[in-house]
């Protein structure tokens, strides 16, 4: 497909031709001057200002905020070439939940638009909403009736399985029928970005009551997932891709309000603080956000969080503040756009904030607020995903605190491996929460404890229980290598017990609590046909897996390291692989094959290279 660059350059600006190129104002970034060129030749096109360039392609998804997709049917139907979507020979299998929820924002829609929906039309009137911006993004509203939605979904031929399955209705078991869940209520049309209705958010309209919400959401459904979901992502992704910066606000009033004031690349959560799978979204349209939450302390805490969930997708949270008592919304309303054009211009990144309010509130002027002022930076630097930008942060951090670059990228790491530990001891978190298939991190504890209660009981010939635990606790294993919460706590009181052994006896000497756990061990039908074997790497593992854990730690942290302090990790690494017996190195050999890499002939290159 050769597509005509020129023709399509020219459908969004004037271009004159110079020589063998054609030049004009720049569109991607708003230029005024002729310093866009396009080639029609070699089919491309520079921007010698804002550096942009590349072929049609590039252009449309550059202006447009189209993917490649996209961008490839634009200019194939300026070119007459026809391109079959793999999707639409494919039918919907929820094309019926879609049909539901179009009909429900036409009603809601049509509601305000009734003598029903008067108050609404003036609540959004002073607002600054007209009928051509509501209508704009199907603002509607929901009656203070139990089933007029319910009623008129019947009509259609809807029944109430699929209006409770998209959450239009709800139960109870106080109610002998499914009632309508938005009552009372502003709707807020929530769409996917192929601008199709998936989901509703509404707004309390009567007095503020202690049991009433102000607002609420739609509960997730086969079409939505509120924590994937970002309202107004439909109508912003354009902007956001064409300015490469999203501006994130809390509410859908903020949002709306915004869009209306020219800020067409805003974007809300759906009153949650953002997620993972939301920042995620936001990164595939822009390469930087600016957070406008409230500026009291709940909301700068929210501010930060979400800066630290933005990073950890590799977009670089901007943190506006805004006047004490205002928001987006208000401050738009009272004082105009450019107000907070200006507010947005003075954006400060999100370390450099926290740096001036930890200055502000004195942390900085003695050791103890130093540490307590690194302890509140780290979760920021550990979520950067950015090297470079990882860099520059810890360099900061180092320079302003005092504290030695070294020490910081230490804290960063182990920080990083708590992270990833804490899910897997929450889940073991309560006596007998592994008693089902052990993972890698378990298994040793759990092979130890199958020796201690019930080989040692049952196999003829062995030695006795009390024998084994004394054999583990002169290997040097106590409480402190046991992970798992129920497998340290049955080691404890195997270690306490004073009875002789006999499973009978044993038993009775165990807490309550332990049973469970206990009887899961007895009953395990795993055979452990070499147990002097399988004792032995077991308690090998417990004993050396802190030394796992450094070097892993070690790792990470030579990746944010400088080239002094890599050397300094290398030579770590080296001690503590020289203290570590034969077969555990063996064993990391094969989990942890990055250790390869760094041999001692290869330090002693690096160090003779430095």
């Amino acid at each position: 497909m050769r597509a005509d660059l020129v023709e399509i350059c020219s459908e969004h600006m004037t271009l004159k031709r110079v020589g063998k190129s054609y030049r004009g104002p720049c569109p991607l970034h708003g230029g005024e001057g002729r310093n866009f060129s396009v080639d029609p030749d070699r089919g491309i096109y520079k921007c010698f200002v804002c550096g942009e360039g590349g072929d049609a392609f590039a252009f449309v998804m550059q202006l447009l905020g189209l993917d490649f997709p996209g961008a490839v049917r634009y200019v194939a139907e300026r070119v007459g070439v026809e391109i079959p979507d793999a999707e639409d020979r494919r039918p919907d299998p929820y094309a019926g939940l879609r049909e539901v929820t179009a009909f429900a924002e036409e009603w809601f829609v049509g509601r305000r638009r009734s003598e029903a929906g008067l108050a609404t039309r003036g609540y959004l009137k002073g607002r600054g909403f007209d009928e051509e911006t509501a209508d704009r993004y199907a603002l509607g509203f929901a009656p203070d009736s139990w089933r007029g939605l319910r009623d008129a979904a019947r009509e259609r031929g809807i029944g109430d399985e699929v209006l409770l399955e998209v959450g239009l209705l709800a139960a109870s078991e106080r109610a002998a029928e499914p009632y309508d869940r938005f009552r009372n209520r502003l709707i807020f049309s929530i769409r996917d970005t192929q601008d199709r209705p998936i989901a509703f958010g509404g707004r309390w309209l009567g007095p503020a009551g202690r049991d009433t919400p102000k607002y609420i959401n739609s509960p997730d459904s086969p079409i939505f997932e509120k924590g994937r979901t970002l309202y107004l992502l439909n109508a912003a992704r354009h902007a956001m891709r064409r300015a490469k910066a999203a501006v994130v606000v809390e509410g859908y009033m903020d949002a709306l309000t915004l869009h209306i004031q020219g800020f067409e690349n805003t974007v809300a959560p759906l009153g949650t603080a953002l997620g993972g799978a939301q920042a995620a979204l936001i990164a595939r349209y822009a390469s930087r956000a600016y957070l406008i939450y409230d500026s009291d302390d709940p909301g700068r805490r929210a501010s930060f969080r979400a800066a630290d969930t933005l990073l950890q997708e590799g977009t670089h949270p901007l943190i506006v503040t805004l006047p004490p008592g205002e928001d987006p919304d208000s401050l738009v309303r009272g004082q105009g756009a450019e107000c907070l054009a200006g507010h947005l211009e003075d954006a400060m990144d999100v370390l450099e904030l926290k740096l001036k309010i930890l200055g502000e509130r004195g942390y900085l002027d003695s050791a103890e607020g130093r540490r307590r002022a690194l302890d509140g930076l780290l979760s920021t630097l550990r979520a950067v995903r950015d090297p470079a930008l990882s860099d520059i942060y810890i360099g900061r951090v180092a320079e302003t605190t005092g504290v030695r670059r070294e020490t910081i990228v230490h804290e960063v790491a182990r920080m990083s491996s708590v992270r990833r530990e804490r899910p897997r001891r929450r889940e073991a978190a309560r006596p007998g929460a592994s008693q089902g298939r052990p993972d890698g991190e378990v298994a040793a504890e759990r092979n130890l404890l199958l020796l201690l209660l019930r080989d040692s009981l049952v196999t003829e010939g062995s030695a006795s229980a009390r024998s084994w635990v004394a054999r583990t606790l002169d290997a040097g294993v106590g409480l402190e290598h046991f992970e798992d919460a129920g497998y340290r706590a049955l080691y404890a009181a195997l270690t306490e017990a004073q009875t002789e052994p006999g499973t009978g006896e044993l038993l009775e000497a165990f807490p309550k609590e332990l049973r469970p756990l206990v009887d899961g061990l007895l009953s395990d039908a795993t055979e452990l046909t070499h147990p002097e074997e399988i004792y032995e790497a077991s308690v090998e593992r417990l004993l050396y897996r802190p030394a796992e854990r450094r070097l892993r730690e070690i790792r990470r942290e030579m990746k944010l390291a400088d080239e002094t302090q890599q050397k300094e990790l290398l030579r770590e690494q080296m001690r503590i692989r020289a203290q570590l017996p034969e077969t555990e190195k063996t064993r990391l050999a094969l989990v942890l094959p990055w250790l390869e890499r760094y041999e001692p002939s290869r330090l002693e290159e690096r160090q003779g290279d430095g």
